[in-house]
């Protein structure tokens, strides 16, 4: 089986390059890099270290129209692995990641999955939410873009992808994918960043995810919790 990489980006020009190095020690056979019109020097970090990382795994940079999932349809759409991995800018993938990847997939009736997460802190709130997110996921079958989802590509595509919508596509698209068959739950962790709750206080953030996604399961339409997201952060 071959692993694709999706990297989705826009103004990660402090993360992309460990993000990308750490990709490419995974294991995977090529790593995608999306950019959704960054303005920052995202392009060139992504270059210079696809330069350093040499030509094993393959990485390709490309744009896109902004929107996580536009970037992550258009990096699987270019792709050529038969499991793809998305993961964000800021997640880095441990080692082995791909191997633990393709021994889920090794069972027919696993369609994809996700990593457990931890943050690159141990302080105050992180190792709490991270080991809540871990827990809510597994208890759910729901996961988030930061637990580095995987699926299979004939199953991403009969699902048609990642729906066009302005925020909770990870949700929505793992509601629909934990339809068609078993979602693997990685005991292996991501490292992602924990800068989103650093910037807006661990408890306030809690409180606005529980928030917007009860809205979601409630009917509000994504744009409009997008614009709402935007607003309270």
């Amino acid at each position: 089986m071959r692993v694709s990489v999706i990297i989705p980006t826009l103004n990660e020009e402090r993360t992309i390059s460990e993000t990308l190095a750490r990709a490419a020690r995974s294991g995977a056979d090529e790593i995608v890099v999306v950019d959704g019109g960054s303005s920052d020097g995202t392009v060139a970090r992504a270059k210079s270290t696809s330069k350093a990382v040499g030509p094993l795994p393959a990485i390709h940079l490309l744009t896109a129209p902004p929107g996580r999932a536009r970037q992550m349809n258009a990096g699987a759409a270019a792709s050529r692995g038969n499991i793809l991995l998305f993961l964000h800018a800021d997640t880095e993938l441990p080692d082995g990641a791909v191997a633990a990847v393709t021994r889920a997939c090794g069972d027919d009736g696993c369609v994809g999955g996700r990593f457990d997460v931890r943050f690159d802190t141990s302080h105050g709130w992180a190792p709490v939410i991270a080991t809540l997110m871990n827990w809510r996921s597994r208890w759910t079958g729901i996961a988030t873009g930061d637990q580095a989802l995987f699926v299979r590509r004939d199953v991403f595509t009969r699902l048609g992808g990642f729906p066009d919508i302005p925020l909770m596509e990870d949700i929505e698209f793992t509601r629909r994918l934990k339809r068609q068959g078993r979602l693997a739950a990685l005991r292996l962790r991501v490292t992602t960043s924990y800068r989103r709750w650093e910037r807006n206080g661990a408890v306030g953030t809690i409180l606005l995810m529980w928030l917007l996604r009860a809205l979601y399961w409630l009917g509000m339409s994504p744009e409009r919790l997008a614009r709402l997201y935007a607003e309270v952060r």
